[in-house]
């Protein structure tokens, strides 16, 4: 008897095991939000190829068909999810692995003034999407039929308004809970009930504008943080409790702060263009304040993203034409290059993707002292600006340009 109750505790902790592995690593793998698993633009496979083609990857498919839109795919349920804009509508499009359209829904009116098309990429959480429209409208829809669970405005329900060029930020959902910036006088951030749409908690940072900038989720010293860049300022927030932790003064001549903040170990690097510079800080041990570590004035990517790899950030400039490595401790430009337009910058396994606003996708090995470009290739395909964030997942490199996301084997 004890035999055989050994044996089945045996069997029970090797499936509990596995079921715990199998959780761990579909988390790590999936790409159901905006720049990633991490939201760190980081998307470490394996098997992936260390040096692509002559002619660049293979090009397993094209899907042309998207109408206007910046935003960049995510995964889920074994399919893939877009953002559009068609006839002054968005569309949230669903396609097949295989890059068959399965089916669309719109949502609402999208922005079709400064560079028309949609800009957020939807978030799915679930059997329930997730978009943010240009116009300041957030939508949750059934997944199996599109139909509106609930809608808010963000400008009329919120006092917040729109931006020059449209709401950019894509949403952020954890638990019971989906966080947006309406940048209004009262309510600068909210929590909202992610199945009503009701307000959990808002938070008011002095009549802070929002500044086209996707929230980032992390924790410090067992306080779950949410920290964004605002027109003015960068904030951190305790996301349980809405409370306002502190504020640093962050302001370029636009108000335009479209990166994802870095997070690592207690300090976070944020970042933007137009001649304005990044900034590293420090969170003091109680949280209730933050201490500039350095200032760089080359990682200030208008709006492709960084990444941060063994100590090291790596981004293009925007006024700095060029690309940067940049020591996330001290601040020191390591080394610089040229050879590529500026852009946008994802990785995986210790390589960096870059995808140019000339339409170069390129393979770059980060060395000690240099870019090497190992391999490179032209998006042929879509239409209008090359500013989509590309996305990695199954062993497909995705690079969405305006009408068209295109799939390329890379694994």
């Amino acid at each position: 008897m004890q035999l055989i109750t050994t044996k089945c505790l045996l069997k029970f902790t090797l499936l509990l095991s596995l079921v715990l592995i199998f959780k761990i690593s579909d988390g790590q793998n999936s790409a159901n939000k905006w720049r990633g698993p991490l939201a760190n633009g980081i998307y470490d496979q394996p098997g992936l190829l260390e040096e692509w083609p002559e002619n660049g990857p293979e090009i397993l498919w094209v899907y042309e068909g998207l109408g206007n839109g910046f935003s960049s795919p995510v995964f889920a349920n074994g399919k893939i999810y877009l953002s559009g804009e068609l006839d002054t509508l968005g569309y949230i499009f669903i396609l097949n692995e295989d890059g068959s359209l399965i089916t669309k829904y719109a949502y609402g009116e999208e922005f079709t003034r400064s560079y028309p098309g949609s800009r957020s990429t939807p978030t799915v959480v679930d059997n329930m999407l997730y978009m943010h429209s240009a116009e300041g409208k957030i939508y949750c829809l059934n997944e199996a039929d599109g139909k509106k669970i609930w809608e808010k405005d963000l400008f009329n329900d919120f006092d917040g308004e729109n931006l020059r060029f449209g709401v950019t930020e894509s949403l952020v959902v954890e638990d019971d809970l989906v966080y947006a910036t309406p940048g209004g006088s009262k309510y600068s951030l909210v929590a909202l009930n992610r199945f009503t749409g009701d307000v959990v908690w808002s938070v008011e940072a002095n009549n802070g504008l929002s500044a086209y900038c996707t929230p980032l989720l992390f924790e410090f010293n067992n306080e779950k943080m949410l920290t964004t860049i605002m027109g003015d300022k960068i904030i951190g927030v305790n996301r349980q409790s809405g409370e306002l932790r502190w504020t640093y003064d962050y302001r370029n001549q636009r108000g335009i702060h479209p990166n994802t903040p870095i997070y690592n170990n207690g300090g976070l690097y944020c970042f933007s263009g137009y001649g304005y510079g990044g900034v590293k800080l420090q969170i003091a041990p109680d949280n209730k304040s933050v201490e500039k570590k350095f200032w760089s004035d080359v990682a200030e990517t208008k709006m492709g993203g960084a990444v941060l790899l063994n100590g090291i950030i790596y981004s293009s400039g925007d006024t700095n034409r060029g690309w940067y490595a940049v020591d996330w401790n001290t601040g020191e430009v390591l080394y610089q290059s040229k050879d590529l337009a500026n852009g946008v910058v994802i990785a995986a396994n210790d390589l960096l993707y870059k995808y140019t606003d000339r339409g170069e996708l390129a393979l770059v090995k980060p060395g000690v002292n240099s870019f090497e470009i190992i391999s490179k290739t032209k998006v042929e395909h879509g239409t209008a600006q090359h500013w989509a964030h590309p996305v990695i997942y199954k062993g497909v490199l995705y690079v969405r340009h305006g009408n068209a996301i295109v799939a390329y084997k890379i694994s």
